[in-house]
Formats: structure tokens, C-alpha cells, sequence
């Protein structure tokens, strides 16, 4: 049985949420999401509780989406909630990001700089080296941080380019010089 699926997601008192046959809508003070719901799962609103069941409960396939739509959900309460965060660092020489209108501007090495246009519900701040990226839905704003990330990914041997704050990038020793007799 999945343990994260056997537990009711309960609603805080800001928190409104909508079930129907294959939709969840969760509304919340940062703004409202929704999950489409697979045909094996169903969820039912037990006053300020949401309850997640499967159709087989024997079936591993059945038990993996119970666990799946369980931390769906509950990142979605979480999410209109508190809203969620990720920071991204740029090392390197003259590497600089700049947030203009709806997008961001990144010189990162490159012959020209890169623009990167910023998605609706998310919000981006640059202070020095470190990118911001903040929204109520946890999946986007992944999303985001792994994009920009993808446009200058960490190298090994100097350690430049945008990883995240908390990343640890395995240096390398570069080429040995050799002593020529």
C-alpha cells in the first residue's frame, strides 16, 4: 500500500478546492492550479479533507499512481500556499543576468547575450550572481530554474556557469605540466 496515498491532504482554512470526475482545482491566496485526474484514481472531498483512492489496490501500477497523485496533490495545497522557490548561481567572468519587462537577459560567455522569455505565475529576481525564481506551482518553477540552467550548465574543470545554490559540482584537475630533463 502507498503510504503517501493512504494519507487525507488537509485543506488549510484559505484553501478551496473543487472536485469533479477527472479534475481537481485547488484555489488558494497565491492563485489556483489544477490536475487532471488519471481514470484509476479517484478523489474525494470529505469536508476540509481531501482522500485519494485507487480502483485495485493489489495492482503495483495502481499503487504508484495513489503515491504519484497524493505528492501531486499535496504540492498543490502547498504550493497556493506558501508558493515555492529555487536559486540558481552564475560563476564566471563577466557573467551577468539582468530582468527586463517579461524576460531575462544573461551574458554568459557567449558572442551575444541570451534572452530567455519568463512564463506566466512565475517571478524572477537577479541580485549579483544569484537568479530567483518564485511561483505557486512547484513543477514550473523547476521547470524554469532547469531551463536557464540548460543554457550555461556548470564545467568541471573551472566550475563556470549557472548551477543551483545547493549543487555541488565535482571538480576536475586540468592537465598536468610536465618537467621536461
Amino acid at each position: 500500500m502507498s503510504r503517501i496515498g493512504k494519507k487525507s491532504i488537509i485543506l488549510p482554512a484559505q484553501v478551496e478546492a473543487t472536485v469533479t470526475d477527472s479534475k481537481v482545482v485547488i484555489k488558494g491566496p497565491k492563485g489556483t492550479l489544477e490536475q487532471t485526474l488519471h481514470p484509476r484514481v479517484s478523489v474525494v472531498k470529505d469536508g476540509n479533507e481531501l482522500k485519494i483512492s485507487v480502483k485495485d489496490v493489489e495492482l503495483k501500477s495502481d499503487r504508484a499512481l495513489w503515491g504519484l497523485f497524493g505528492s501531486l496533490l499535496k504540492n498543490m495545497v502547498e504550493g497556493v500556499v506558501k508558493g515555492y522557490e529555487k536559486k540558481l548561481e552564475m560563476n564566471g567572468i563577466g557573467f551577468k543576468a539582468e530582468v527586463r519587462g517579461k524576460g531575462i537577459v544573461l551574458d554568459v560567455g557567449f558572442s551575444h547575450p541570451v534572452n530567455f522569455s519568463i512564463p506566466q505565475g512565475i517571478d524572477v529576481t537577479v541580485e549579483k550572481n544569484i537568479i530567483t525564481i518564485k511561483g505557486f506551482d512547484k513543477q514550473l518553477v523547476g521547470s524554469v530554474a532547469a531551463q536557464i540552467r540548460e543554457i550555461k550548465k556548470p564545467e568541471p574543470y573551472l566550475g563556470k556557469g549557472i548551477k543551483y545554490s545547493d549543487e555541488i559540482i565535482r571538480r576536475k584537475a586540468g592537465k598536468a605540466a610536465t618537467k621536461s630533463s
